[in-house]
């Protein structure tokens, strides 16, 4: 099993086992209570929460030059870094409904991986990438120094991050997610041109983002 269960034969993430087992175990109990509604009510819930957790794969396409995107949802900005880098800044807001896996957008070397505490404001509002929990993820690839920046939202308590300095990652790899809505962040090096427009819907580790111009 390779980084946030790269390789693995289920598509529901690990992270989701500990939300489901229990709803599962609470619906048998019930049952077996003769309370069937209430069973089934948590039975619904427990593949809710199966959906939310799914880890779907993902063949990244062999363009050269190409940066992926990080996460699935829809692109909500496009501009200047935040943060005052030089470059570009594609920011994706996942909704309750989208795969909420987190991927590398080019193949590197993890340099950095930086947490921040912060607020859980709404996270398609652009301030949320400066005052929201985040954690910055510094990705050295071929192109220069590319950063994807996980942000937790308004209802996404905990941000999960998979691997670590030095690590080799590649494209398209599971790098971690965020629980129950947030936003991701890619800071793109100058040289980069982005081929997505704002309200388009992107695919974590197949959609391409940016090409090397």
């Amino acid at each position: 099993m390779g980084v946030g269960g790269q390789g693995r034969t289920f598509a529901i993430a690990s992270e989701g086992w500990p939300f489901i087992l229990p709803l599962l175990g609470g619906a048998l109990v019930l049952w077996t209570l003769g309370l069937q509604g209430a069973g089934l009510f948590l039975v619904l819930l427990a593949g809710a929460v199966c959906f939310f957790f799914r880890d779907p794969e993902r063949l990244p396409p062999g363009e050269t030059g190409a940066i992926l995107a990080p996460a699935d949802g829809r692109v909500v900005r496009i501009g200047p870094p935040v943060d005052g880098r030089r470059g570009t800044e594609i920011s994706i807001f996942l909704s309750l409904f989208d795969v909420h896996i987190n991927r590398a957008p080019c193949a590197g070397r993890i340099a950095e991986v930086v947490a921040s505490r912060g607020r859980f404001k709404v996270a398609w509002k652009a301030e949320a990438s400066q005052v929201n929990a985040r954690t910055l993820i510094h990705l050295r690839g071929d192109i220069g120094d590319i950063f994807v920046r996980q942000v937790a939202g308004i209802l996404a308590r905990q941000i999960v991050t998979w691997v670590r300095p030095g690590q080799e990652v590649r494209a398209g790899e599971r790098i971690g997610m965020i629980r129950f809505g947030s936003r991701v962040d890619l800071l793109l090096p100058e040289g980069v041109r982005p081929r997505v427009r704002i309200g388009e819907h992107v695919r974590g580790g197949e959609s391409i983002i940016g090409v090397v111009s």
